[in-house]
């Protein structure tokens, strides 16, 4: 009888291994959960909870900067629509979503 190399390799080798306990795979996928909510899904929460706030705080006069980057002065409001006053005799419709941030007053003035 010959052995060859291979042979004695696997006659050598360690017995097979166990299977891994699920339990351990199961807290894997809890941890990664746990660690990808306060990563990412509970700041985006916080993010989106900030805006609806901004949004639904605006009122007349209020010195604004929309996602564009365009300043303006809100004139008037609707349920989901404000008006803007961007310019002298110019009024321009956005939706309140488009809204970043309300600017203290005063501030188109210095601009």
């Amino acid at each position: 009888m010959s052995l060859d190399l291979s042979q004695v390799v696997m006659a050598t080798a360690a017995p097979a291994s166990q299977e891994p306990n699920p339990l351990y795979t199961l807290l894997m996928f809890g941890g990664l959960f746990v660690f990808m909510y306060f990563l990412i899904i509970r700041p985006q929460r916080k993010r989106q909870k900030e805006h609806k706030d901004l949004t639904s705080s605006l009122s007349k006069g209020d010195e604004i900067v929309m996602n564009s980057g365009m300043l303006g002065k809100i004139t008037k409001l609707e349920d989901d629509y404000i008006v803007v006053e961007a310019a002298n005799n110019v009024e321009l419709k956005f939706q309140r979503a488009a809204v970043h941030a309300v600017l203290p007053k005063g501030t188109i003035k210095q601009v």
